[in-house]
């Protein structure tokens, strides 16, 4: 085991977040779209910001193996909450730049570190993931 982390979240999405230790803690809320007050922070805004910090770390690794300064990287997570005909359903759009970079070498950086990003293993075949270059 390389590392664990624990959070405990009560009243789900209109509650408290905190993690372990109560480094962070965060204020959750519904969000307007969605008829909350969206005074608060949501699942699906923690969910982006950790998919686009572990999507960059794999770009870091990655870019390193081509030669590119992956330091210069950004990577954008767009995380989108669909209704469907069970409940709710993520997608989530990864958008990455590398300004000075050719674009074919970026598709390719960020082709190899979608397969060894684990939020990108973890959502495999379970929900939509779609990278792009800009």
């Amino acid at each position: 085991m390389a590392y664990v982390t624990t959070a405990t979240t009560r009243g789900g999405r209109d509650g408290r977040a905190i993690l372990e230790g109560g480094a962070l803690a965060l204020a959750m809320s519904i969000p307007k779209e969605m008829g909350g007050a969206g005074d608060g922070h949501n699942p699906e805004q923690l969910f982006a910001l950790g998919y686009s910090a572990c999507f960059g770390s794999a770009i870091l690794a990655i870019a390193r193996k081509h030669g590119v300064d992956g330091q210069k990287a950004k990577v954008t997570a767009e995380v989108t909450l669909e209704k469907d005909e069970i409940s709710f359903a993520l997608a989530v759009k990864l958008t990455v730049s590398i300004p000075g970079e050719d674009l074919a070498k970026v598709e390719q950086i960020a082709h190899e570190a979608h397969q060894i990003c684990p939020y990108s293993r973890a959502t495999r075949g379970n929900i939509p993931v779609t990278v792009a270059v800009a």
